[in-house]
């Protein structure tokens, strides 16, 4: 920052060295709302955007602040500062990381996020703190639900990039967002230093949306209006070339996948895991025959498949529901589902039989001459005995794992 800067305002260190804050010498008093924005060379709006902000505490009637996280090599920082606004200096790590640099030196009580291009029009943020007046802890914009500018988005983004990403995570999480992808949203200070975003990137967007669900946050979403980049400048995407919307569509989709991999596992696991079973059990003392379908040996086969896969996405999705439990509900449930030594117990109950079963079948094996006499029932219950051994284990395994994070939560 040049010398010309410091005249506005004066230096802050941080426990970060590579990190500086800098003070506006008209810095608010004890904040309740903080508008936090990370900059990236945007000399061309940073002026009328904190103007923008100002008129918009102005009219909700809140006292604020504003937070620039800027990492311009333009004369961004100066400007800001010069404009009232305190600038936070960091190195260029992500939009995600941005947001992580600024946590410690948030000090509303709630906090709004955008972007410093006058693209969102944060004169009008009044509908954002009536809603966190009213209780909610994340506060969603909806340009969808409110007014898209002719020329603001691409048709690309538009018409299938945010509804499509938006569908699937509707249809993973069971929520009703209408614009996952909108930058201007809010959350109180509180949620967001619980919900610790680890996203250095693109996909910080999604994961607080996500984790916002795993969390049960009161949410909202309120209509926004969203403008054309002013004349000259080239919005992010533009500047990273043609690639970079579809990059960010696959870290995002990605993001999506990694904190909603339950919808994967749990209940599909439970379908084949019920749908195995029922084609093992009833065939272990030998074939069926109903109507004109004989179940055979071959069956069974394809029950033990899918009982082993079903049982492996089963517990694999309760660890996910423990991984992802803010309230600490869902891993009191599995707990108190798999207590130790009951878990342990059956597991060994399980190995034991499904041992004995195999056994016979080795012992016929070796009695008829190292041969398996066909259609004796015999094979299936040793089919069965394998099946048993497999599950004895891995109930045994999943047991360990459940309740080493335990361990793993307190580190």
């Amino acid at each position: 920052m040049s010398a010309a800067a410091i005249e506005g305002g004066y230096q802050h260190a941080t426990s970060d060295p590579e990190v500086t804050l800098w003070i506006p010498s008209d810095d608010p008093v004890d904040p309740e709302f903080s508008i936090v924005i990370p900059a990236l060379n945007e000399q061309l709006t940073i002026s009328d955007f904190i103007g923008w902000c100002r008129e918009g505490l102005r009219a909700a009637g809140v006292r604020g602040e504003i937070l620039i996280i800027d990492s311009s090599v333009d004369a961004t920082a100066e400007l800001a500062l010069k404009q009232g606004a305190r600038v936070l200096r960091t190195p260029k790590r992500g939009l995600g990381r941005a947001y992580l640099d600024a946590l410690p030196h948030i000090r509303g009580k709630y906090v709004l996020m955008g972007d410093c291009d006058c693209t969102y029009d944060f004169r009008e943020l009044k509908s954002f703190v009536d809603r966190f007046h009213e209780g909610a802890e994340f506060v969603m914009g909806s340009r969808f639900r409110g007014y898209i500018e002719p020329g603001s988005m691409p048709p690309l983004h538009r018409y299938l990039g945010t509804p499509v990403t938006t569908f699937i995570l509707n249809v993973i999480f069971g929520s009703h967002f209408s614009d996952i992808h909108c930058g201007m949203r809010g959350i109180s200070r509180a949620a967001l230093m619980r919900m610790d975003l680890r996203s250095q990137s693109w996909e910080y967007a999604s994961e607080m949306v996500l984790k916002s669900v795993h969390m049960g946050l009161r949410t909202t979403e309120v209509p926004i209006r969203f403008l054309k980049d002013r004349e000259g400048r080239l919005s992010h995407h533009k500047r990273a070339g043609w690639f970079s919307p579809w990059q960010a569509a696959w870290i995002n989709l990605r993001a999506m996948f990694v904190y909603g991999a339950n919808f994967f596992l749990y209940k599909p696991g439970l379908f084949m895991l019920v749908l195995g079973l029922l084609l093992t059990l009833p065939l272990s003392f030998g074939q069926r025959t109903i109507g004109p379908i004989t179940l055979s040996l071959h069956w069974m086969l394809l029950g033990v498949s899918l009982s082993i896969l079903g049982l492996q996405c089963v517990f694999m999705g309760i660890l996910t529901q423990v991984f992802f439990d803010y309230s600490g509900k869902r891993t009191e449930l599995w707990f108190r589902r798999f207590p130790y030594t009951r878990t342990v117990g059956l597991a060994a109950l399980l190995f034991g039989s499904g041992a004995t079963m195999a056994a016979l079948l080795t012992f016929s094996y070796w009695a008829h001459h190292f041969m398996l006499p066909q259609g004796s029932a015999i094979n299936n219950l040793g089919v069965t005995g394998l099946l048993l051994m497999i599950v004895g284990f891995m109930t045994f395994t999943f047991t360990l794992l459940l309740h080493s994070t335990t361990v793993a939560r307190r580190r």
